[in-house]
């Protein structure tokens, strides 16, 4: 089965003709939104006030206080870190970011890790919380404690940076198993259309925004 990350899997389950076009026959390019845009300048410039003091432009200013409470946690920080996962069906190991034998891989936006503990953060530009999913956050502490066996415990959380709202979750490394194993179901399909060849297209109020341009649903026609 290809590698997945959350973004993919979460654009199969969304639309499987959409994932086949982007991430299969590779004939359509996401250009992403003026949204998917502005997020990420935001991360850009969070990454640089994180990991070097670089100032934060006017325009972000709201971030301030928000980056100044992350760089007080007294840990290792790290900014933007890749991280990967192979799975042989029985076992879970750390790998390349490009291994050949690389099953998920994923980043996060800041780890700090402070000897048995870390804090996992992934930042948010969406206007608030609503739709909020913190499996996003399970797969990257479970990335986190096959890579670093040290770490026992991960508090993680979902910071929207402009509602200013902080969806928080804790994470211990007994449960790493458990939380790919949620994905099970949805990589069952992923393999099965793989296999099949069969990929097909789910109408939604997302359409109008999809770059697959020749389907039947696409609101752009």
């Amino acid at each position: 089965m290809s590698t997945w990350s959350y973004s993919s899997i979460k654009t199969f389950e969304q639309c499987p003709k959409k994932y086949y076009h982007i991430k299969v026959a590779k004939d359509v390019k996401d250009e992403g939104s003026e949204a998917t845009l502005y997020g990420n300048v935001v991360h850009k410039a969070a990454e640089d006030y994180v990991r070097e003091g670089v100032p934060i432009p006017p325009e972000f200013a709201y971030m301030q206080p928000i980056l100044d409470s992350l760089v007080a946690i007294e840990g290792e920080k790290h900014c933007e870190l890749k991280l990967a996962v192979s799975y042989d069906g029985a076992e879970y190991k750390p790998t390349g970011f490009k291994s050949d034998d690389v099953w998920w891989r994923g980043i996060a936006d800041l780890l700090i890790v402070n000897k048995d503990k870390a804090y996992l953060i992934d930042y948010k530009t969406g206007k608030n919380a609503k739709y909020a999913d913190t499996k996003q956050l399970d797969v990257l502490a479970a990335a986190v404690f096959i890579h670093m066996p040290e770490v026992t415990k991960v508090k993680s959380g979902l910071l929207y940076v402009v509602s200013n709202e902080f969806i928080n979750k804790e994470h211990t490394a007994d449960m790493t198993k458990s939380y790919f194993a949620t994905f099970t179901p949805l990589l069952d399909r992923l393999q099965t259309a793989e296999e099949t060849n069969v990929w097909n297209a789910v109408s939604g109020p997302l359409c109008k925004f999809c770059p697959v341009t020749k389907c039947a649903h696409n609101r752009k026609q």
